[in-house]
């Protein structure tokens, strides 16, 4: 326990915590001080210290003291809390869990501790240790129904399908009355038993429970979706046609209803003998309403020959008429037949050669972007007809102000390898509507394309706050606009300014890992508004976080360029490659970029001394450049930081597995290395880089100095004889 304080100075401690938690750091800092005057070892005013001085980002600072505290208070729950905050916020979550452990051991009943380290746990994934947790909390407050609604879900996550069941029936036991009609959380809470008990495999039980919420449940698209679900899988069909029928009434549009449908019909879009039945059925849907696409839409996708013909002329007539600029993306997945692409070519050249008066003024229009796009399309690319279709169809446009048609010719321009023209087309299109953020997003993409850094994040800049820290970047950096993050990393890869693309890339990575920490807040919050269904979506969504595309690329272009730092440490260097002039204006370049630099710091730094005293302090970027992240001592180090993620969590992704590989080797880690090719030859045999490596791999082991040892020897020769 920390030494007792007298009454004054055990006020001042009560409002250090409040000034904490307030965030008035500075007056926290002041009020802790008057304490530790007095009494100077006490232990839970420099912790509560520490504390603040951590959120003020003097995290070495804010540890060294709340060692000294620890040292001061062994036995005070407090130190201990405190403690395991400190490392939470380091992401050092093992350390944590020790910590608050500790310090429930010394105040069993601290429902704060117990809070804290249940969230931890739920970040962590450690469900079994969560099931221990919530128990205990349930017992110390069980009339408060999150308590038993977070239970349930630590014994759903741990897969203990019938306990998460009971405890969530042991709660509906213990009301005295039904909840009221308004009471939401208690209509999620049954929705979410259902589903736990569907997932258990016990279907039946399952659609039984829906009886009984079925009129009364708000959510009534969800518990007609679970009927029809459930009543497939339980093999009832004609109970299932009808519950999709149902839900087909309320959207037509939803194709998922439409294969639910299918199979309660026993109708299989594989068999020719079919079609016929299926067609009908589509018909009989797209006679309800003239606005309805997915039933007109659909057929296209399983007819053949000259059904499709005559349903496609009968599809496309219609959109045309309507001058619907999304045909093409609607209908481009046909294709991938060559049968089909063929025929819609065929229709499509023919409506451009008819006299088309009556087809109503959107036709021609409608029908020359339609094959420009056609044309620009990478199954059936030509460039010259592309171009011819794209400038008719420019001609015919009568609205100054619609850009979609300039775009798509500065696409098919990007497509013939001009990148300069295709980035000034697509800035010309943005002139057309400078209010719209979609174009402007777009040219800012294709200047990045043709490595115009600069003019792309003043183009940005129109559409970002002008208040805010860093310019243009810093609040794309705040809103995580990866998709710019990345081009920019590219371009800057591309003009080898390694440092910049680095610093992009790591960006991205940062992002990802923010997003990871953000489950935080909704481990509380969602059991407050209780949406536990949503929660439990998000549990395992963020399992499977890294396999988004974002990280992906990032990932695999940092790895490319740590390798490559590997291979060569001068590679990237500023002036590697440069002659005598060029080499005087980049360093002229990169002094002013270092002026610009300090000015702006000191700027910063005069803004920081004029805010207001009490604000959290944003970390200040000393690295803006990526200088640092360039001359790392250890690029595999680094590098292994983008791959541990990919292969852990998108290891069918074949460039996972390679870029593992091109790690492993230069890591002289040859079982890892021969891991990553036997997970890619499962993925693609035939892949060529797949035999570069394998060959690669060979030829390495066959030139080592020292001999592996035998049982890894073995092990390797034998999984190498079964690669190509």
């Amino acid at each position: 326990m920390s030494v007792p304080l007298s009454s004054k100075e055990q006020s001042l401690f009560k409002q250090v915590v409040q000034l904490y938690e307030s965030k008035q750091y500075k007056r926290g800092i002041k009020t802790a001080d008057q304490v530790l005057k007095k009494v100077p070892n006490h232990g839970d005013t420099q912790a509560m210290k520490a504390l603040i001085l951590n959120s003020q980002g003097k995290t070495e600072e804010a540890f060294d003291l709340a060692k000294l505290a620890l040292k001061n208070a062994m036995k005070s729950n407090v130190c201990w809390h405190v403690y395991g905050l400190l490392y939470r916020s380091v992401k050092n979550y093992d350390e944590a869990i020790k910590a608050y452990k500790f310090a429930l051991r010394l105040d069993p009943e601290s429902r704060q501790i117990q809070r804290d380290l249940a969230l931890l746990q739920a970040q962590t994934r450690d469900w079994k240790g969560l099931v221990d947790s919530r128990k205990t909390m349930v017992t110390a407050a069980p009339s408060v129904r999150a308590n038993w609604t977070a239970f349930a879900i630590a014994h759903h996550m741990a897969a203990d399908y019938q306990a998460a069941e009971k405890v969530l029936t042991t709660y509906e036991g213990t009301l005295k009355n039904p909840p009221p009609a308004t009471d939401l959380e208690h209509h999620e809470a049954v929705l979410y038993k259902n589903t736990i008990i569907a997932e258990s495999g016990d279907y039946e039980r399952a659609l039984e429970g829906l009886k009984a919420i079925y009129r009364s449940n708000p959510d009534r698209t969800a518990v007609m979706e679970l009927r029809a679900e459930y009543l497939l899988k339980l093999g009832r069909k004609e109970e299932a046609e009808k519950a999709y029928r149902a839900l087909l009434e309320r959207n037509a549009e939803r194709r998922a209803y439409y294969d639910g449908l299918e199979q309660a019909l026993g109708l299989d879009r594989n068999d020719s003998a079919q079609h016929t039945q299926l067609q009908d059925l589509y018909k009989s849907f797209a006679e309800k309403s003239e606005r309805i696409d997915a039933p007109r839409r659909v057929p296209l996708d399983f007819l053949q020959g000259d059904a499709f013909k005559e349903a496609a002329d009968v599809y496309l007539t219609r959109v045309f008429r309507k001058g619907v600029p999304s045909t093409f993306a609607n209908v481009k997945a046909l294709y991938n037949d060559e049968s089909k692409k063929q025929t819609i070519e065929q229709l499509v050249l023919g409506y451009a050669s008819q006299n088309n008066e009556e087809n109503g003024k959107n036709w021609d229009l409608a029908v020359n972007y339609f094959l420009a796009q056609h044309y620009d399309y990478h199954l059936c690319r030509n460039l010259e007809k592309a171009y011819e279709y794209i400038e008719k169809t420019i001609s015919l446009n009568t609205n100054p102000q619609d850009y979609t048609f300039h775009l798509t010719k500065a696409r098919i321009t990007k497509h013939s390898g001009d990148l300069e023209n295709a980035s000034k087309q697509m800035n010309e299109a943005r002139e057309m509507d400078r209010a719209d953020r979609y174009i402007n997003t777009k040219s800012a993409k294709y200047q990045l394309r043709n490595n115009q850094n600069d003019d792309a994040i003043n183009t940005m800049g129109l559409f970002t706050r002008k208040e805010a820290n860093g310019g243009p970047l810093g609040d794309l950096l705040d809103m995580q606009c990866m998709w710019y993050l990345f081009e920019d990393g590219e371009a800057y890869k591309r003009q080898n300014k390694l440092g910049l693309a680095l610093k992009r890339f790591k960006s991205i990575h940062d992002i990802f890992d923010v997003w990871f920490e953000d489950q935080f807040d909704f481990h509380s919050f969602s059991l407050r508004k209780g949406m536990i269904r949503a929660y439990v979506d998000m549990i395992r969504w963020e399992d499977h976080l890294r396999q988004h595309p974002f990280y992906s690329r990032a990932a695999y272009s940092a790895i490319d360029i740590y390798v490559k730092l590997f291979d060569d440490p001068n590679y990237g260097s500023a002036n590697g490659d440069l002659s005598d002039a060029d080499k005087k204006k980049a360093e002229k370049k990169a002094r002013k970029d270092k002026e610009k630099a300090e000015a702006d710091k000191k700027a910063a730094a005069a803004a920081k001394a004029t805010a207001a005293s009490e604000e959290v302090v944003k970390k200040e970027d000393t690295d803006p450049q990526g200088e640092e992240l360039l001359k790392t001592k250890d690029p595999l180090f680094e590098a292994m930081k983008y791959l541990s993620p990919l292969l852990a969590e998108s290891p069918l992704n074949i460039r996972s597995q390679q870029a593992g590989f091109e790690v492993f080797i230069r890591r002289e880690k040859y079982l890892p290395a021969l891991k990553c090719l036997v997970a890619a030859s499962k993925i693609d045999n035939a892949n060529p880089l797949l035999k570069e490596q394998t060959a690669r791999l060979r030829k390495t082991l066959a030139e080592l100095k020292e001999p592996l040892p035998e049982k890894i020897k073995e092990v390797i020769d034998a999984e190498l004889a079964t690669l190509p």
